[in-house]
């Protein structure tokens, strides 16, 4: 995500390397480039013109601090208005209502149906008990489709399939989830190939009926400056509450969303980084300002953490830690954590610096693939006590798990490793206490 945009632009910071301070033409020379890299990523001609515009305009007469060279506080006016392009602040969702009511809208093949799933996995772990709800009459896998999503999830899914009126079937389902407990609703509707008046008309009239407390317009990143055009020719017609982008994990030049805010004038709510259900984030356009310069984005990576986190296994885990009792189990456990947090180069991408280091590197969705096979290849015992894994029993993992015996004894190695030094974190009063008594034992020497 981003990438392409990220090397334009740390060449056009090259162009102030080395200057001790900032003029009219070097100012000029890199807004240039600038302007230039930010056209290449399907940013509207307007929108890259009066950005450079305001970067020029805050550069021109800055002192620089002896501390900060001229590249350094244009990185820092760049991103800032990167950050107010984007929509300045984050804008969450509206929750208010008994039942929150929220209307997807969008084409089809943007990703609305997953995009549903998802929200309503969000809104559940905000407290809410969602409902979603199957408006789409025309495609006839589309209620087949977020079925299977709401299985998948353990979500209640509302769906009339003899009725053909989308307007009746999210009535019918706001008094289902008004006498049922459900205290989100979260309407699906129909796409379109393209924008068409009976389309328009059709979601037109289920907003009026059902009056939602959020309209959201679902795009696809990777469409460009089409996806900024789309979105206002809806919101136009629908007065929309808010922007979600779509496969931003995917090759896409990042022109919405930098464009999206300044031409539509509503936030980007939500951005969906991969097929998972778990695979969405809050928009804060700070972070992304981040991401784009190649800053990283700590805060998003331990919030995406914390989601994963759960206090009551931690204390089981730390106590097996302390009692040297971590197995292959528990490491399995761990691994499921991570990879529910997102796949391993955007997680990685948001360590600052690390995202520049793996620009040309391939890491897999699976990358924990080999390591699983092993360890699923163990019998109970063997995961339960990794001590007893001795040659024998390693040829035979290997042989079960399809895997090179030196994969096999490289990932023994590397968990003894980490089994030593979770104990030693683990132990860490102890370690204090030795190391006060090594400290007394010195002292007596002297």
């Amino acid at each position: 995500m981003f990438e392409n945009l990220n090397d334009k632009l740390e060449r056009a910071f090259k162009v102030l390397k080395g200057q001790g301070q900032i003029t009219e033409i070097n100012v000029a020379e890199t807004t240039k480039e600038i302007r230039k890299a930010l056209l290449d990523a399907d940013v509207n001609y307007k929108t890259a013109k009066d950005f450079t515009d305001r970067v020029k305009a805050k550069a021109l007469g800055q002192n620089v601090l002896t501390t900060v060279s001229p590249g350094q506080l244009l990185t820092k006016i760049t991103h800032d208005e990167l950050a107010e392009l984007m929509g300045g602040q984050s804008t969450g969702i509206n929750m208010s209502g008994n039942p929150t009511v929220v209307l997807m809208s969008g084409l089809q093949g943007s990703g609305k149906t997953t995009f549903s799933g998802k929200l309503a996995n969000y809104i559940r772990k905000k407290g809410k008990r969602p409902l979603l709800v199957a408006c789409d009459v025309y495609r006839p896998a589309a209620i087949d489709q977020l079925e299977t999503l709401g299985k998948q999830l353990d979500i209640a899914v509302f769906s009339e399939r003899e009725n053909k009126n989308p307007v009746s079937i999210a009535q019918n389902a706001i008094a289902h989830a008004k006498t049922h407990g459900f205290t989100a609703v979260i309407v699906d509707t129909a796409g379109r190939l393209a924008i068409d008046e009976q389309m328009m008309d059709e979601i037109a009239r289920v907003k009026k009926a059902i009056n939602p407390q959020e309209t959201l317009f679902v795009v696809d990143a990777m469409t460009g400056q089409d996806a900024v055009n789309t979105a206002k020719a809806f919101n136009e017609r629908l007065n929309i509450d808010g922007v979600v982008l779509t496969k931003l994990d995917g090759d896409t030049r990042g022109g919405a969303a930098l464009s999206i805010r300044s031409v539509v004038d509503k936030p980007i709510k939500f951005i969906g980084t991969g097929e998972k259900m778990e695979a969405l984030d809050e928009f804060h356009p700070d972070r992304m300002a981040g991401r784009i310069l190649g800053m990283g984005d700590v805060v998003s990576l331990v919030e995406r953490a914390q989601e994963q986190f759960d206090e009551k296994a931690a204390r089981e885990l730390n106590k097996k830690i302390q009692k040297d009792q971590f197995g292959f189990d528990d490491f399995l456990d761990q691994i499921g954590q991570i990879k529910k947090m997102g796949n391993m180069k955007d997680l990685m991408g948001m360590i600052p610096g690390v995202g520049k280091a793996l620009k040309n590197i391939d890491i897999p969705d699976d990358a924990f693939k080999g390591i699983e096979a092993i360890i699923k290849s163990m019998t109970p015992e063997e995961r339960k006590n990794p001590a007893i894994i001795n040659g024998t029993r390693r040829a035979r993992l290997a042989k079960g798990s399809g895997r090179g015996i030196e994969e096999v004894n490289k990932l023994m190695k590397q968990f003894e490793d980490m089994r030593k030094m979770m104990k030693m974190m683990g132990d860490k009063s102890k370690m204090q206490n030795m190391m006060k008594q090594m400290q007394a034992m010195q002292g007596m020497r002297r």
